[in-house]
């Protein structure tokens, strides 16, 4: 112990508090080791405000993720619930459509059975099987002309490596076009008309809505292939000779759209959709026409005052198709 003690006062012969005092003197003699000591101290700022910049930066880049993940989740969910209800509203109306037609059938199968019975029956049963064949409201299938309209192909610009297509507005198949070659079909003589599948009644409309044409509001497509059934040489003849016919494949050339036609075997077309029963009237019946008299007879029945009395010749009276004052 006491040996030990003497070791350590012989090898430490300055106090250490004396020589931190001493080094702290020689420090601010020292104009050097000031400087150094002064610029630790802003450099040690600058380096603390950099990481407290990047934590405060980084905690707002955490914020506004959360904040755009939540948004973008929130639009998927109503995307995906608009998406459920437009299906789900498609299958319901697919079901009634399909409930439509199975009681149409059944509606017309009553009907057929009912009118059939009779005699009076049976003549309005052939009344309405014909009125249904002018309104498109059964299908119909048969030999026929096939018209086929489509956009010109679109044109490239001068770039031979990766140029892009362009669209020729001015070769597309208008409204007009459609309505042009279908007016000339029923002229030539078609029984029955589609467009791409879908009929054509009496009131059906073809309309260009922005780039689409509707054909009784419902979109049809291009290549547009126009259905004609009926006797396909007389059709033929008669489509081909039409003047708005020739000055529209005459066109067709300049515009580069397609146009041609063909003679088809077999071609069928669905009913057209129900047109809609706005208004109905019984027909009154027709009174009876009384029988004619004896030549020489009068007529029944008092004559009006101060009328001549009828006259008694063998002649007989001017019947009604005949015009007032006898034949000219």
């Amino acid at each position: 112990m006491g040996a030990s003690l003497l070791d350590d006062i012989l090898a430490e012969t300055l106090d250490p508090a004396y020589a931190q005092a001493a080094s702290s003197r020689a420090r601010a003699a020292d104009p050097s080791a000031q400087a150094a000591g002064r610029s630790s101290s802003p450099r040690w700022r600058a380096q603390v405000l950099v990481a407290l910049t990047m934590v405060v930066a980084g905690l707002l880049v955490a914020v506004t993720y959360d904040v755009t993940a939540a948004k973008s989740q929130g639009r998927q969910q109503v995307r995906s619930a608009l998406i459920d209800d437009i299906h789900g509203a498609s299958t319901v109306t697919d079901d009634l459509a399909a409930e439509l037609e199975d009681l149409r059938a059944q509606v017309s199968d009553t009907r057929e059975r009912l009118l059939k019975a009779t005699t009076v029956g049976q003549r309005a049963l052939d009344e309405l099987a014909r009125a249904e064949q002018g309104a498109a409201a059964v299908p119909v299938s048969g030999p026929g002309l096939l018209v086929t309209l489509a956009n010109a192909h679109p044109t490239a610009d001068q770039d031979p490596v990766g140029g892009t297509a362009e669209d020729n507005s001015r070769g597309r198949v208008q409204d007009g076009d459609l309505q042009l070659v279908v007016n000339a079909l029923w002229a030539a003589g078609a029984e029955a008309i589609g467009i791409n599948g879908q009929r054509l009644g009496p009131t059906s409309a073809i309309r260009f809505a922005g780039e689409a044409v509707l054909v009784d509001f419902r979109p049809v497509t291009n290549p547009y292939e126009i259905s004609a059934i009926g006797d396909p040489k007389a059709v033929s003849g008669a489509f081909l000779a039409n003047r708005d016919v020739i000055e529209l494949a005459g066109l067709s050339d300049v515009l580069e759209f397609r146009f041609d036609f063909a003679e088809a075997d077999e071609l069928r077309l669905p009913a057209a959709g129900t047109p809609e029963l706005r208004a109905a009237q019984a027909e009154q019946a027709q009174p009876a026409t009384p029988k004619s008299s004896a030549p020489g007879s009068s007529a029944p029945g008092p004559s009006a005052p101060g009328s001549s009395a009828p006259r008694t010749s063998g002649s007989t009276p001017p019947t009604s198709d005949e015009p007032p004052g006898g034949a000219p």
